[in-house]
């Protein structure tokens, strides 16, 4: 898979499964705008250690509606064109029924799907927007296996997914003749910064038992899978979700 000549613009791309794949993109000869809310520090970190040249920040929150739409605009305005979007920035906050309060309640659900849901239904509008222009591109979300198994510990974020998968598929199948394409990646637990940070020892060791393979994901696992769903050849995958979990949960 080579990306020469592309410009590609990822949200959330400066840690974790968002610098991978900048960085993996980059890697393949892409240009990468490097989309971030406040940690600036973070971001030029992740900037200086891309390989190749071109590669751009893109401070915009996109939990505000208003702010999409800037952020396609300020990457079509320094680029000329945006040829692929990887939604990848998300929040999950923690809210059991049976412990929280509602106003957390209500809070973890409007934040989580502000987030999760909105923001990318938001970009994802003002991207085909732009790629209509241009004669089409490719647009990879970032899911969960949540979507799939469950959060009850995190109801709003298994939901949110959830829904962004459907959201997905409805776009594949609007979006095909614009020669837009859609895919999506529904990652399990992934060895990222947040992991570190959030995880007990004894969670972490309960996540190691679900695979076979007795590990977490490395981002540049995810990357890959949403490389392959932006590459040249991969447009009838269409509407897909790639699980990268590890075989921690199958479904039929």
């Amino acid at each position: 898979m080579e990306f020469d000549g592309k410009y590609v613009l990822i949200s959330g791309a400066s840690r974790g499964i968002g610098k991978a794949t900048a960085m993996t993109f980059a890697e393949k000869g892409a240009q990468v705008g490097i989309n971030f809310r406040s940690n600036r520090e973070k971001a030029e970190k992740t900037l200086s250690e891309l390989p190749g040249k071109g590669h751009q920040l893109f401070q915009n929150d996109i939990s505000q509606e208003s702010e999409t739409k800037k952020l396609i605009d300020a990457f079509v305005s320094h680029y000329g064109r945006l040829d692929i979007l990887v939604n990848n920035a998300g929040i999950s906050i923690f809210h059991e029924i049976d412990k929280v309060d509602f106003d957390h309640w209500t809070h973890a659900w409007q934040s989580t799907f502000q987030i999760n849901l909105f923001a990318v239904a938001n970009l994802c509008y003002w991207a085909s927007k732009a790629m209509m222009k241009t004669g089409g591109g490719r647009i990879v979300n970032v899911s969960s296996r949540g979507a799939f198994r469950g959060e009850p510990t995190k109801p709003a974020y298994g939901a949110s997914k959830a829904a962004l998968n459907a959201m997905s598929q409805s776009l594949a199948k609007k979006l095909a003749p614009h020669n837009i394409y859609i895919g999506v990646v529904a990652p399990g637990f992934t060895e990222t910064e947040m992991a570190a940070e959030t995880l007990t020892p004894t969670e972490r060791e309960s996540l190691l038992r679900e695979s076979p393979f007795q590990r977490m994901a490395q981002p540049k696992e995810v990357a890959h899978a949403i490389l392959f769903l932006a590459s040249e050849g991969a447009e009838y995958t269409s509407g897909t979700i790639i699980d990268v979990n590890g075989a921690s949960y199958l479904r039929s």
